[in-house]
């Protein structure tokens, strides 16, 4: 089912919708102020949309091909509540004091590359 992006000129809210295409509504009712004052973001929906063809269940070859699709109908929303779940102990980590006479490892600095 595709997903459609729309902005509310009354309250500046953006949301997405999803429906089928034989339901397609141009001016749906604002999610949080119930206005009729929408209009699509074209441009997000471009900038969303996967450009390689979708691969149905039976196409799979590996899961990296599985977790492509599942990040693909992702929300933004979504995306950052997963990076912060799994990033979050980097946070925690770095607070905790280490046993006496143990030390953090530095990370190396990252290789800029050039052209040559």
């Amino acid at each position: 089912m595709p997903t459609y992006s729309y902005v509310c000129e009354e309250c500046n809210t953006s949301f997405e919708l999803f429906f089928y295409i034989k339901d397609y509504v141009e001016k749906p009712i604002c999610i949080r102020c119930n206005s009729i004052n929408t209009s699509r973001e074209y441009v997000k929906d471009v900038a969303t949309q996967n450009t390689s063809v979708k691969k149905s269940d039976t196409e799979l070859k590996t899961i990296g091909d599985l977790a492509n699709r599942n990040r693909d109908k992702m929300s933004d929303d979504q995306k950052m509540h997963l990076y912060k779940k799994h990033n979050s102990y980097k946070e925690e980590q770095s607070d905790k004091p280490l046993p006496k006479g143990m030390s953090r490892m530095k990370k190396p600095e990252k290789i800029k590359w050039t052209k040559s």
